[in-house]
């Protein structure tokens, strides 16, 4: 188990605390979660905000932090002699909790008189929005809450106070995500080598989860690869990949610190681009390229979002797929037809980083309004974008039958989308091009190294 220094977790803890003015903040690690009976777990994976302020990653551990004394108490139980018969003699929770500065560890049944004690004396807990149902429990049986009490009782100030200091990246934490990165690079490009026609998408899938785990990591996401990219979060993996299929594959590593990769290239199944599918390629490259060329802190990413949509049919105009002035169309949602989703959104621990806490809390915050048009509604992150944030630039351009024939249906754009036309990309599928960006207060810096992006780059990783 790795650390970052002991004074970091420290200082954010510190942090934290001269953010609320009172109370006691709770917070809660995660409990295995069986898979199919009590000993048989899923991977075990601690909360993030936990980790950010704790640091350990090892289930039954929760911390009370005393806004106004100071204290910060970890709660858990040492292994028994049985436990070690088991599963071996462990570091203990003392030598962990040396090592990211905590002093004062307590058995865990500790923690139910502390908390009752605190609301016998008015003082307020602050909690986080459960995600998991045993923690949500355990909170009704430790605060007396009924099911329908636990939402309402969310600490907005704790919420608030820990998507500020969890949204600005440190160098600690870029050196972290750019590890993940270059894991999710070697990924890619071990998937690029491998697909090939006549296999099944999961024998390169296997391909992925075997790179994860040669490097120690584990996959941040479930990951999306298939041949129809058309399907935006598509995991199943059963198709046999033909040479005339493009191949869309959305995966990212998740290293030993918790921290993530959110990348996606799309390959060609052949090992080379057709001439129809470089056209749409090359649409999406630009729209990727275009967007990180804008990104630096005070830009609106809802803006960097829209100019996307706007140049994505301007190029689509020059195909003769739409018509009309496409700025204007743009505006008014066209765009969602062909890229049904929101450009990007801000990742660290989480690949939706701190979404648990309120997706409209993180990319919007309390001035901006969420769309109701398609694609634009979809938009994880809105807000105006800051020096440290590291967010994803996922532009992507799909033919989805479906949706197409549901516009046509309804004469949706009527005068502008050459539906005649569209019915030649019914089988195309979808492409869609990701990278992961730190922003600058000039600037940006894309992460890692350089993953084959480029319709030569991606041919030439293919072959080689």
């Amino acid at each position: 188990m790795k650390f970052f220094p002991a004074q970091t977790y420290i200082d954010r803890r510190a942090k934290l605390k001269s953010s609320l003015k009172s109370g006691l903040i709770l917070l809660m690690g995660t409990n295995e979660a069986p898979l199919n009976y009590p000993d048989n777990h899923f991977r075990y994976r601690q909360d993030s905000s936990f980790m950010y302020f704790f640091g350990i990653n090892q289930p039954g551990l929760n911390a009370i932090i005393d806004t106004e004394s100071g204290e910060e108490v970890l709660f858990g139980d040492e292994f028994t002699v049985e436990d070690i018969i088991w599963v071996g003699q462990l570091e203990t929770i003392a030598s962990k909790a040396a090592k990211v500065g905590v002093k004062d560890i307590r058995p865990s049944s500790k923690i139910a008189d502390i908390l009752s004690m605190a609301q016998a004396k008015g003082r307020k807990v602050h909690f986080l929005p459960p995600y998991r149902f045993d923690n949500k429990l355990q909170l009704m049986e430790w605060l007396g809450l009924g099911a329908k009490q636990v939402k309402p009782n969310v600490s907005s100030e704790l919420v608030k106070a820990v998507i500020n200091l969890r949204s600005y990246k440190s160098e600690e934490e870029i050196a972290q995500m750019t590890h993940a990165v270059n894991i999710s690079r070697e990924m890619h490009i071990n998937a690029m080598r491998n697909i090939a026609e006549g296999k099944k998408e999961y024998e390169v899938v296997a391909e992925l989860y075997r790179t994860a785990k040669a490097n120690n990591s584990y996959l941040a996401y479930p990951a999306i690869f298939s041949i129809n990219g058309q399907t935006l979060h598509n995991h199943g993996h059963n198709n046999t990949m033909t040479g005339n299929r493009l191949v869309l594959n959305d995966s990212g590593a998740e290293n030993e610190m918790l921290y993530s990769g959110d990348i996606t290239r799309t390959a060609p199944v052949s090992g080379k681009f057709s001439d129809k599918q470089k056209e749409i390629y090359n649409i999406v490259l630009e729209m990727e390229e275009n967007s990180i060329a804008s990104l630096k802190a005070g830009v609106m990413y809802r803006d960097v979002h829209i100019d996307s949509n706007k140049l994505m049919l301007r190029r689509l105009k020059e195909l003769g797929l739409v018509s009309g002035n496409t700025d204007e169309l743009a505006e008014q949602g066209m765009g969602g037809l062909f890229m049904p989703h929101g450009l990007g959104h801000q990742i660290g621990m989480d690949v939706h980083d701190m979404e648990d806490l309120g997706e409209d809390l993180v990319g919007y915050g309390e001035d901006l309004e969420r769309s109701t048009q398609l694609g634009l509604k979809s938009l994880r992150l809105a807000k105006k974008l800051e020096a440290n944030f590291v967010i994803t630039v996922e532009p992507g351009l799909y033919f989805i039958p479906e949706l197409i024939e549901s516009w046509k249906a309804e004469k949706m754009f009527a005068e502008h989308i050459n539906y005649d036309k569209l019915k030649a990309y019914y089988d195309f599928g979808g492409i869609r091009i990701e990278d992961d960006v730190l922003v600058t207060e000039n600037g940006h810096q894309i992460l890692g190294d350089k993953i084959p992006k480029t319709v030569e780059e991606v041919e030439n990783a293919m072959a080689s």
